[in-house]
């Protein structure tokens, strides 16, 4: 009875963290930013916006504590990622049908997450994106791609169609080096060979596009997300940037191999391989899918100087923040 009331208390303290930290962070751009103000309620209703974060913040404390204490955290995760993917291209749809107070700045900007790096490099400025992105990187590492990034639970929905993943083979790993180098080279011949912005956005499009099409010729068919973990350039730079984060996902001594976990992730960073040596894979993105598939209770959330137990909650709390704060301010 005592360590259920421990752990209730402990949960409750949780949430109380997770709210305070959402309206912390949408409390400065309400009150330092105005035109575009990048809070929808406000710019509807003078003052709204404190309301918006109210319960923003709600959300926040109540989702951190329902995945904690959920035995399925994976299905929870899937449902508020696509949810977040409604809401930013339900605001874009209506941006672009007229209302342009759903838009962030008043215009459009392709939706293309391989344009948060060739955007800036084509136009030599609009460096907001990328710094979003590494700020994301430094606190929750590779999560951007398990929980922030707008298109990657189209995805994660895909690759869900077959029940169990395909394990890649490794040349994939050099198609994803080969993309993102190709994206910085053609960006950059494009701004200094004086083309023009129409054909960059052209080339832009069409890289997306092509990124549904590996969803639905290969996610689906692999199990696997090719899409985030070898086309989307993206992808490779949270994986190897987002090493700078100290979280990580462990693999016990006490693992007996039953690879049970491999049909969870769907990054295809546990591998038989990946497994023997305690260790996921570079494309691990901290979804945590795996940590309530092992039967053994061996996988688990890594952070120096705490428990298993500790981190993983001290994670969550701050990738749901970050969630309810994308949901609030992050649009076209």
């Amino acid at each position: 009875m005592g360590k259920r009331c421990d752990e209730s208390a402990e949960n409750t303290m949780t949430s109380i963290v997770a709210f305070s930290l959402t309206f912390l962070l949408c409390s400065f751009p309400q009150a330092l930013m105005h035109d575009p103000h990048p809070l929808l309620a406000e710019r509807f209703i003078k003052g709204g916006g404190w309301i918006e974060i109210f319960f923003l913040s709600l959300y926040s404390a109540w989702l951190v504590e329902k995945i904690i204490k959920s035995v399925e955290p994976g299905k929870i995760r899937g449902v508020t990622w696509t949810a977040f993917s409604v809401v930013f291209f339900l605001q874009a749809a209506l941006g672009i049908s007229g209302f342009e107070k759903f838009l962030m700045t008043g215009s459009l900007h392709l939706p293309v997450p391989a344009l948060i790096v060739a955007g800036p490099l084509f136009r030599g400025e609009g460096y907001f994106m990328p710094l979003l992105l590494l700020s994301t990187l430094v606190f929750v590492g590779p999560a951007w791609c398990s929980w922030l990034c707008y298109i990657g639970s189209w995805d994660l929905l895909t690759s869900r169609s077959r029940r169990k993943p395909v394990e890649l083979p490794r040349y994939y790993n050099h198609i994803r080096i080969s993309l993102l180098a190709a994206l910085v080279i053609v960006t950059l011949f494009l701004r200094f060979s004086g083309f023009s912005t129409s054909i960059a956005v052209f080339g832009g499009a069409a890289f997306g596009l092509g990124g549904v099409v590996v969803m639905i010729l290969f996610s689906r068919k692999k199990g696997v997300m090719v899409h985030c973990t070898t086309y989307c350039p993206i992808g490779l730079i949270t994986s190897l940037v987002g090493k700078i984060n100290p979280f990580r996902i462990r693999i016990g001594k006490g693992c007996i191999d039953c690879l049970s976990c491999i049909r969870a992730c769907r990054y295809g960073a546990l591998t038989s391989n990946s497994i023997r040596q305690r260790r996921p894979g570079l494309t691990c993105t901290l979804c945590g899918d795996c940590v309530a598939a092992c039967k053994e209770s061996q996988i688990g959330f890594y952070f120096p100087g705490i428990s298993s137990v500790a981190a993983r909650k001290a994670f969550l709390t701050l990738v749901v923040v970050f969630h309810a704060v994308f949901l609030g301010m992050a649009r076209l």
